[in-house]
């Protein structure tokens, strides 16, 4: 995996995390407000999960 697919897949990963404002910034502020309010170990576990489901598909692919 050489530089121009890590920059490609940082390029991917922007993209759809910016979709969500662009498309729907009030509900993206709903959810983002919602976030917030999570404790902390809510919000490691949902990271975990992101970062575990990931590295899976990584490894899949």
């Amino acid at each position: 995996m050489g530089l121009d697919d890590w920059v490609r897949a940082i390029g991917l990963v922007l993209i759809l995390e910016g979709a969500m404002p662009l498309l729907a910034p009030g509900r993206w502020r709903e959810v983002f407000m919602q976030v917030a309010q999570l404790r902390d170990g809510q919000i490691r576990f949902v990271g975990f999960g992101a970062a575990l489901l990931g590295a899976v598909l990584l490894l899949f692919s």
